[in-house]
């Protein structure tokens, strides 16, 4: 007698293992790819013309030129740093702290003329053989001001978050670009097959806002988008198939794969879009024994644990994070991006109500990880070849958001962000703001720190396009942009 199917399955089937099973057939294409490419069957995958070779998009590319920078941590503080209470020294503020005076200023709230002073909460104290001012929220940063480049008249597009995170991570304010670490795959390739080229790990409070729209790969295939790498628990969610149906599915890709050998040709490749997804099951493949090593932190000796502040409560998930990255750094991962934020208010950098409540929670939990980072790549020899970046998606006003409290609007017209290693001046500072600390003295446009990237890894930022809806679209723009000459070394 036949057992009926059960509640919520199909065919005596789960959801979940039809779905599988069903799938099979797609997922042999993609391991036969992979044992294609090392020379398991007799004749190679071809591209859409059915005739040249098929090419790996992931394939370590030439470079423009000889670049000085390996990979690139771009460490994210999502919500918008206030510039004159972390690395701007302002003195004049301070005496004008509580009096209204004119100013122009440009935030969510609009646009103003006149505001009320919030003076810095924190002293500055002069750090390093540079003798770079400081402020008191970042005493470990502060030990390594001689690695680091400051820049403190960035500007940007937008001083609403959503087009503004954008515009820092894609270049564009509107939505549908391919962010940076998307360039950089599409550029360069990757070192090392069984990782992501660009790598994604968000604040345990949750992910920025506009979401996955900061590390998509937009208009390009999904083969160069960001991959999302947790922190707590397994690395990538739904890398493995289920367990109790591997040795079914193993057999049907053998089945399949015997198949295909004795006819002795491989099924082609018609369009790219079926490469790109083809590639990400490969990827997905390798990954179920890579990604869990490299996260792996257990192996990690006391005092570099110690280092990073790993072991203390408040530091913990940023100091894992920042290990994570170096790891990934060491194995060949491209691009990493490290959020400090998520979520709204309080949760980030936006201090809109209590400043010191929010700059001192997030520089709290970041500053000692930050410059473990720093010097655990030193110590290694790795910082030369590693770009390590720092800042938010614009700074904060010198005037207070509202008529009671020290909370500071949004402030796109001038602040602050920084770099060290990779081919960047240590020990230096590069613009400047007015006395206030409102707006950039000869601004450098978000597009320049980019072009600044993008040159200290090999490649020429006005040469690097891809084509799309009829342009050479580019990460600068069809304009172009040149890197900031001052800050390299």
């Amino acid at each position: 007698m036949t057992t009926p199917p059960q509640s919520g399955s199909f065919c005596g089937r789960t959801r979940r293992e039809f779905l599988w099973e069903a799938g099979g057939a797609f997922t042999s294409v993609a391991l036969t790819s992979l044992l294609a490419g090392d020379g398991f069957l007799a004749n190679q995958a071809v591209a859409a013309d059915g005739a040249s070779s098929f090419t790996n998009p992931l394939a370590p590319q030439p470079m423009h030129h000889a670049g000085k920078c390996k990979s690139v941590i771009f460490l994210f503080m999502y919500g918008g740093p206030s510039q004159v209470d972390t690395f701007d020294y302002k003195p004049k503020l301070y005496g004008l702290d509580g009096k209204t005076i004119d100013v122009h200023t440009k935030g969510r709230g609009g646009t103003k003329s006149q505001g009320r002073v919030v003076g810095p909460k924190w002293n500055f104290k002069q750090h390093g053989e540079c003798g770079k001012y400081v402020s008191e929220l970042f005493p470990n940063v502060a030990q390594c001001v001689d690695d680091i480049a400051f820049v403190h008249s960035m500007t940007a597009d937008s001083p609403l978050h959503g087009s503004a995170m954008l515009m820092m991570n894609s270049g564009r304010i509107l939505s549908g670009s391919p962010a940076l670490g998307s360039w950089v795959n599409y550029g360069l390739g990757t070192e090392n097959s069984d990782l992501p080229g660009f790598v994604v790990m968000l604040d345990k409070t949750g992910g920025p806002i506009s979401g996955a729209k900061n590390w998509s790969s937009g208009y390009m295939p999904a083969t160069y988008a960001g991959t999302v790498l947790r922190s707590d628990g397994v690395p990538i969610l739904d890398l493995d198939p289920p367990k109790d149906l591997s040795r079914k599915a193993q057999r049907t890709l053998l089945d399949r794969l015997r198949a295909m050998n004795d006819r002795h040709r491989l099924e082609r490749i018609d369009n790219s879009d079926l490469a790109s997804r083809i590639h990400s099951y490969e990827l997905a493949y390798r990954m179920q024994a890579a990604a869990p090593e490299a996260v792996d932190l257990a192996v990690e000796p006391a005092h570099v644990r110690e280092l990073y502040g790993l072991d203390n409560e408040r530091t913990h998930d940023f100091a894992k994070k920042c290990i994570m990255a170096r790891r990934l750094v060491e194995r060949g991962v491209r691009f990493i991006q490290v959020y400090s934020g998520g979520n709204h208010n309080d949760a980030n950098w936006d201090a809109h109500g209590d400043l010191v409540h929010n700059h001192e929670l997030h520089a709290g939990n970041t500053d000692r990880p930050i410059a473990g980072l720093l010097k655990d790549l030193k110590q290694r020899g790795m910082l030369e070849e590693t770009l390590v970046v720092w800042g938010g998606e614009f700074g904060r006003q010198p005037t207070a958001e509202y008529a009671e409290g020290t909370g500071r609007d949004h402030n796109a017209d001038g602040f602050t962000m920084w770099m060290a290693g990779g081919g960047v001046k240590g020990g230096v500072t590069i613009g400047e703001t007015d006395e206030l600390g409102n707006k950039a003295i000869h601004p450098l446009h978000v597009r320049r720190l980019h072009a600044t990237m993008l040159h200290l890894m090999g490649i020429d930022p006005n040469a690097l396009s891809y084509f799309h809806a009829g342009l050479d679209q580019k990460l600068v723009g069809v304009e172009g942009a040149w890197p900031i000459r001052e800050l390299l070394a």
